[in-house]
């Protein structure tokens, strides 16, 4: 049988033995929605737990609109569209909004992104910049988490008078879900701010799993941060299937909205399997997330929830941009033991950049094989990445088949980290956002 894995931007097909014992995982079916811009119009004029965009707008002396960068597949011309248009029946002036584009620690976005991201209307008539997680003096102090993490966010956010955030909500790797808050931090956030979330306690932490929210601690400090930045006025966040249409936009309050973004994105991605599969082979979800191999940890931790301890994860990622940014590329070429460097950042609390997606590796491959399958890079870098690299998805099929033999159950994930996949006995797989949401009340009181 051939399954057709997201790759790339052209995908790519699989053959399977007929006779395998297979289960191919998809998205659950959620009715796309009819008309999102009518449902966009609709939703800012009647959020959730706030007064309608334009309400708050009036009187406002600028705006900061807060946009994912390219690594997210983000509808944005379709949600920001309509949020300008408010603004100026607002009687805000063009020059007095900035659409910020919340990079964490990735690189600035490209002109040709911001015109594939927004539409060549917005990106030529609207002012856009980039978040520079780096430079420490364009974010503003804002204290501290309980954590301890010191809070430094965009001086241009902070300072905005009305602060508008617009996210894609999915299942997310170890805070659960992405979208809202985290499109503060770490989009916003200074590098030592990002290192407080990103550390390796946190990231080492039973709890920090996809699809767990509130006694999580990655979503904890998520939320933290956010408080300390004051938060944000309007969000507009939105849930895509399959086919990256829209399933569901949900505008409002920083708490509200985001929280009914994740049932949906709950409903649509969790699926359960009985038991372990021997062999997951699953994707990075083509482009634009698997543009680099640092995004595809995503894909060996989501695989992982599912593959039994010994047994395999088959990875395939284009990685047309290559391992990932400069410190990133560095650090994977420079360490020799992955094992022995997260031990010695346990010890220490010693960290670095994207050493978050190191460690979350390391994770996988303590119980876990991994082979990774990718044209992007270079085949005297792939032997470096910890992972065994294969010419073919087909060739690590047979490798694996012929250790567990032709019965083995394989699991296949086409759209990789954007499904869910849990095993029945699994806390996620039991419990849905509302009922997580109801054990830790108190974190969502804003």
């Amino acid at each position: 049988m051939i399954v057709e894995m997201r790759y790339g931007r052209q995908g790519l097909e699989v053959e399977v033995p007929d006779e395998a014992n297979i289960q191919v995982l998809h998205l659950n079916r959620v009715p796309q929605l009819a008309s999102p811009e009518q449902t966009m119009r609709e939703s800012l004029a009647a959020p959730l737990a706030t007064a309608p965009l334009v309400e708050l707008a009036r009187g406002r002396r600028d705006a900061c609109v807060v946009i994912s960068d390219i690594t997210r597949p983000v509808p944005n011309e379709l949600l920001v569209g309509p949020v300008l248009e408010v603004l100026e029946d607002a009687d805000l002036k063009r020059e007095d909004i900035l659409i910020l584009v919340a990079t964490g620690l990735h690189r600035e976005a490209t002109k040709a992104e911001l015109v594939e991201m927004l539409g060549p209307e917005i990106a030529s008539n609207y002012r856009i910049e980039s978040h520079q997680a780096r430079d420490l003096d364009s974010h503003v102090e804002l204290g501290t988490t309980p954590a301890g993490t010191r809070v430094l966010i965009d001086r241009r956010y902070v300072e905005a008078d009305l602060k508008i955030l617009v996210s894609l909500v999915e299942p997310h790797l170890f805070t659960g879900y992405s979208g809202g808050r985290k499109t503060i931090c770490p989009g916003l956030a200074a590098t030592e701010t990002i290192f407080g979330f990103h550390s390796p306690a946190l990231i080492e932490s039973a709890a920090a799993i996809t699809g767990n929210i509130g006694t999580n601690p990655s979503d904890i400090e998520a939320w933290a941060v956010a408080r300390q930045a004051g938060g944000a006025d309007f969000t507009v966040n939105c849930t895509l299937d399959e086919q990256r249409q829209i399933t569901g936009i949900f505008c409002g309050h920083l708490r509200d909205a985001p929280l009914a973004a994740m049932a949906l994105a709950e409903r649509q991605a969790k699926v359960v399997l009985d038991g372990p599969a021997d062999i997951t082979i699953t994707s990075n979800a083509g482009y634009p997330l698997d543009l680099t191999f640092y995004q595809g940890i995503k894909a060996a931790t989501a695989g992982a929830q599912i593959t039994r301890p010994g047994g395999t994860i088959i990875i395939c990622q284009e990685n047309a941009e290559g391992i990932g940014n400069e410190e990133y590329t560095e650090l994977m070429l420079s360490v020799d033991d992955p094992h022995e460097y997260v031990r010695r950042a346990l010890a220490t609390s010693e960290n670095h950049i994207d050493q978050w997606a190191l460690h979350q590796l390391e994770k996988v491959l303590r119980e876990r094989k991994v082979y990774n399958y990718s044209t992007g890079i270079p085949p005297e870098q792939k032997k470096k990445l910890f992972v065994e690299p294969i010419s073919s998805v087909e060739e690590g099929l047979e490798q694996a088949l012929a250790e567990y033999g032709r019965g083995a159950k394989i699991a296949v994930i086409p759209e990789g980290p954007y499904v869910m996949p849990c095993l029945a006995d699994c806390r996620v797989g039991r419990m849905t956002v509302r009922q997580m949401q109801e054990e830790c009340h108190e974190l969502y009181e804003w």
